[in-house]
């Protein structure tokens, strides 16, 4: 066992959930690479005058015409700009969908699967905002949202999600046992991490991806000011100081990382730049495997 995993070593079970939680060793990803990193594109659907809002102060306006064009430019242009950016850099895309955007954006969802055509799908709750986890009303009623969120996306996708990421970030101890009983296998879920873990739930093994909330880009943005620049310069730091740390530790254990990435910010010209630079930049370390969820999931199951 490394001196990474070994902080994992000191409990067998999860914080949150209480569950039996294990390291999942990875000497190396394919090729030898030590970095794994995912970008995770987050297709949603708001409820009516819900959603994010770039300007606080005239979310009280009826029509509140800047935040509601701000959400519709997103979903619009944002999305398949995004689409359009990561198949021309040829770096792998994941969806985290919600289950209700296909069928309230049928012609941006073509567009942007058809830009990405196999970029694995993690099912992402009915929407954002108003349909979100039921967490006070039980496990089963978490298992039954869950398998209805996949069925969804499977009716109108093609694709039966074995991954997952709560919508809004807002899931429960109880999401996770929920998760697997409804299909999943692996979850975005987990947040504390740089290597890969398994929870062992009452329904079978549940792999935890690494999402960490400080490479997300839309509470920065939005909560805190940051620019798609100095995204770019977080995002770039993140990376190249764990593929450092790999090569002065080549006994180190292979870290993963999966980033969030949201039309609304790398979705403008401006935010497309920034993301341009940064694929760019990541292609050039050789410690990293531009990747996507499926892929992870593939190489440890």
């Amino acid at each position: 066992m490394t001196a990474l995993s070994d902080a994992f070593a000191q409990t067998n079970r999860d914080w949150l959930t209480d569950l039996p939680r294990e390291t999942v060793q990875v000497k190396a990803w394919p090729n030898g690479k030590k970095v794994a990193v995912i970008f995770v594109l987050y297709v949603e659907a708001w409820g009516p005058g819900n959603g994010p809002s770039l300007r606080a102060d005239m979310t009280s306006r009826n029509p509140d015409v800047v935040n509601g064009a701000f959400r519709q430019y997103a979903i619009e242009w944002g999305l398949p700009r995004v689409g359009r950016l990561f198949a021309e850099q040829g770096v792998p895309l994941t969806f985290a969908l919600n289950a209700l955007f296909p069928s309230s954006y049928p012609t941006v969802w073509r567009a942007l699967r058809t830009s990405v055509p196999h970029a694995p799908i993690l099912g992402h709750g009915m929407n954002n905002t108003t349909q979100l986890l039921p967490l006070n009303e039980g496990i089963g009623a978490q298992q039954a949202y869950i398998k209805q969120t996949l069925d969804l996306i499977e009716r109108d996708t093609g694709e039966r999600p074995i991954g997952w990421s709560s919508p809004s970030v807002y899931p429960n101890a109880d999401t996770f046992s929920a998760s697997a009983a409804a299909g999943i296998r692996y979850t975005l879920d987990g947040m504390d991490s740089d290597i890969l873990s398994r929870l062992q739930t009452p329904s079978g093994p549940l792999l935890q991806i690494p999402y960490p909330a400080v490479t997300v880009d839309m509470g920065h943005y939005l909560t805190r000011g940051i620019e798609p620049v100095d995204l770019e310069k977080l995002w770039i730091d993140y990376v190249s100081e764990l593929a450092r740390e790999a090569r002065v530790d080549p006994e180190r254990e292979a870290t993963v990382v999966a980033i969030g990435i949201h039309p609304f910010v790398v979705g403008t010209p401006t935010g497309a730049a920034a993301m341009r630079r940064v694929l760019e930049t990541l292609k050039t370390l050789d410690e990293v495997w531009l990747t996507e969820t499926r892929a992870v999931f593939d190489s440890v199951r």
